[in-house]
This record gives structure tokens, sequence and C-alpha cells, in this order.
């Protein structure tokens, strides 16, 4: 059902939707920081995503508040991902 629910192009939106916004000012601030470490601005936004996607599942697949803390601790994290099981 996540994958139904969450593609990639909606993933993306959001992020371009938080950087626009400046909010949460940790999406900024994270792009900045992946993009002085020579992440391209297609990557970084990709790596922000990477974050955001178990914050969207929980809303959207289990009606929970969505949980700014925990989606700053997964930015502040990148561009290691070790929520999703791969590289912790």
């Amino acid at each position: 059902m996540s994958e139904e629910l969450l593609d990639q192009a909606m993933l993306f939106e959001v992020v371009e939707n938080q950087l626009a916004d400046n909010y949460p000012k940790q999406v900024t601030e994270t792009l900045m920081r992946l993009r002085m470490t020579g992440h391209s601005r297609e990557e970084a936004v990709e790596l922000i995503a990477c974050a955001l996607a178990p914050e969207m599942i929980d809303v959207i697949e289990h009606q929970q508040s969505f949980n700014l803390e925990r989606y700053a601790a997964h930015l502040a994290q990148l561009p290691q991902t070790p929520w999703l099981g791969e590289d912790a």
C-alpha cells in the first residue's frame, strides 16, 4: 500500500513545497549542507525525500500526526539513511 500512496513524484513535490515555504527550516538547511558536501540538487532532494517517506507513511497509513522531531533527526543523518536498514 505504501508504494501506491507514496510515489516518488509526490514525495519530491512535498519536499519542493517545504523548500519554497522554508518550513520546516531543517529541510532548507539540509539541502544547503548536502549541496556544500558535493551532492547535486537533485541528489539532495532525493535524499530529503527518503527522510520524508517514513513520516508520510505514518500520516497516510497509520493516521498518526506528522513527527517533526523524527523527521528533523532523519534529515540530520543524511546522506546516511540508517532508518531504511541499508547502511546502518
